[in-house]
């Protein structure tokens, strides 16, 4: 195969692109350690976020210093508290304060020419360090054994139709149940939320088609569990700071304002979800300019959502390789420890788990 045949290859068999996507999960998960250890209480949710987005641009900005090829940021640094189910990325002018006992689930993600890594974790923030108990150790335990049974059924040949209900059962046993709404998205070049998917909780609202994965495809395998009901609302539109262009539609903007920060989301997030935090135009009143973009379809909104007040929520993300050894996680974060009394006993699951994340090989013949 010629160098021009390979560059043409835009999927893990081809080495380039995947040292990429492993590029991009280094740094991933050098943020997400950053913004973990800046989470104290005290300190202001959007100065965190602030945290892991900027180590996002400055590792970045050392690999690959051509000018031609973009990079940065995937996924802004999101710190959800508590019963806030996700999507929480606060402006500068946000007073959000985390305190001791908060449990916080940090989203965030970055990418190297158009490939993606992103990764979520859950961690509660501790005044003296020691084992997660109670109910956040349930709601922790429940999305991190959900997390490794989707690893173990995200592998070549098998299908998407054969997680979700595995999943609920798997977080029944911990007292909890999945959210609602929340996908395990494939990935590819520029496209984080590929056309197949996981729909880990189907409703009778939303469901989805029955599709087969496959070699050389990468997912983001996205687990969100709570204590409640497992069902998403969103409080306050306003609330909403992340978004991302819809490339699909086009409309002429009327207003000189929105015209400017259309402008500047097209240089620095072509393709890419953003907060509007992000933009330089923030401090000039950027709601006014964002109406206009949102009420064309321009923009598409990742509002905060939220369970009800009091439950607790958990989310396990990471970025899987679908290769012939089978499923290869490359974002990852190691987890405070947890003291459960629950556990899953369910005989097929449990078997489910003691699984190999690796395909074995065909015994050779002597």
């Amino acid at each position: 195969m010629s160098d021009s045949e390979d560059d043409a290859i835009t999927d893990i068999s081809n080495p380039d692109v995947m040292t990429q996507y492993k590029m991009a999960a280094e740094i991933t998960n050098k943020a997400l350690v950053a913004v973990v250890a800046a989470a104290k209480a005290g300190a202001k949710v959007v100065d965190v976020c602030a945290v892991g987005d900027k180590l996002i641009e400055d590792e970045c900005a050392k690999v690959f210093k051509s000018k031609e090829m973009e990079k940065g940021i995937a996924f802004p640094t999101c710190v959800s508290i508590n019963s806030v189910i996700g999507h929480f990325s606060p402006l500068s002018t946000d007073t959000t304060v985390i305190a001791n006992g908060d449990l916080l689930k940090v989203d965030l993600g970055c990418h190297i020419n158009g490939y993606i890594a992103t990764g979520a974790t859950t961690v509660v923030v501790q005044a003296v360090a020691g084992a997660v108990t109670g109910r956040q150790a349930d709601v922790i335990a429940a999305a991190n054994t959900c997390f490794e049974a989707v690893l173990r059924l995200v592998r070549p040949g098998k299908k998407n139709t054969d997680v979700s209900d595995k999943l609920q059962k798997i977080a029944e046993a911990f007292g909890c149940n999945v959210v609602e709404g929340v996908m395990t998205h494939q990935m590819d070049q520029f496209l984080i939320d590929g056309e197949k998917c996981v729909l880990n909780k189907p409703s009778p609202d939303q469901k989805m088609d029955e599709q087969e994965f496959e070699e050389n495809e990468v997912y983001a395998v996205d687990i969100v569990v709570s204590t409640g009901e497992g069902k998403s609302r969103v409080l306050d539109e306003k609330a909403t700071t992340v978004y991302k262009r819809n490339l699909e539609v086009e409309y002429q903007l009327r207003m000189k304002n929105s015209r400017a920060v259309f402008a500047e989301i097209g240089k620095k997030y072509p393709a890419m979800p953003f907060s509007v935090r992000g933009l330089e135009s923030e401090a000039n009143n950027i709601r006014f300019g964002l109406i206009e973009c949102i009420t064309h379809g321009l923009l598409q909104p990742y509002p905060v959502l939220h369970e009800k007040e009091g439950e607790l929520v958990a989310q396990i993300k990471g970025t899987v390789l679908l290769t012939k050894k089978g499923c290869e996680r490359i974002t990852t974060f190691k987890l405070q420890p947890v003291q459960t009394d629950k556990k899953v006993t369910d005989e097929e699951i449990l078997a489910l788990l003691k699984q190999s994340l690796k395909t074995k090989k065909d015994k050779v013949a002597a």
